[in-house]
């Protein structure tokens, strides 16, 4: 038999030969796909670190601009790369930048961009300083209404802090005691509202 191959190994031979005619295709287009599936990987990748990189060199150079000119790079910034962080992080200034110019419409605006928008790191903040700007503005049920939508634990004591500072400047006296003694209670010995909580809720005359 050398040289040659027995009936069953023919067989099998053939068998193989049918299954390659009626399947090529498929095998063929399995494994195009998956070049052209690894391809795509990485050219998205190098796609966004692109990206990235880009985003941050206009954010670096903005921050290098006086305040007065940021503005409008930082437009110009969300609108390349409305998703990144650093898109996230320039909304957060031109906030601080608009409240500080007592433009609370302007800071308002940004800070409910970032919470809709921005990175997840980003929204915490933005919420807190979104209430702030309601409370300015005497928007005292819509602040409420952001501090009420906080699920992140690491606020829960600053929270309660806005809202105290929210009842009191409705007068609402009790109400604002209980809330800077819960704050008090929520924040970790080391953290800044702890004492702001303590030094309001004793000027209201301590817990009652």
């Amino acid at each position: 038999m050398s040289g040659s191959y027995d009936f069953e190994e023919q067989e099998r031979i053939a068998e193989l030969k049918g299954w390659w005619e009626d399947n090529r295709w498929y095998v063929i287009g399995a494994i195009v796909a998956a070049v052209l599936a690894f391809a795509g990987f990485r050219a998205w990748h190098w796609w966004s670190a692109k990206q990235a990189d880009d985003a941050g060199a206009m954010y670096s150079a903005t921050m290098k601009l006086p305040k007065d000119q940021q503005v409008a790079s930082i437009d110009a910034l969300v609108a390349k790369h409305p998703k990144s962080y650093f898109a996230s992080d320039a909304q957060l200034v031109a906030a601080k930048a608009r409240f500080e110019a007592q433009d609370l419409a302007g800071a308002r605006t940004r800070l409910e961009w970032v919470m809709q928008n921005g990175v997840d790191e980003h929204r915490g903040i933005a919420r807190m300083r979104l209430a702030a700007v309601l409370l300015e503005e005497k928007k005292y049920a819509e602040a409420l209404k952001v501090l009420d939508d906080n699920k992140d634990e690491a606020f829960v004591a600053l929270v309660a802090d806005l809202r105290g500072d929210i009842m009191l400047a409705q007068g609402r006296m009790d109400e604002a005691r209980a809330a800077y003694k819960t704050a008090t209670e929520k924040a970790e010995p080391r953290n800044p509202v702890k004492q702001i909580a303590e030094t309001k809720l004793n000027a209201l005359g301590g817990a009652q």
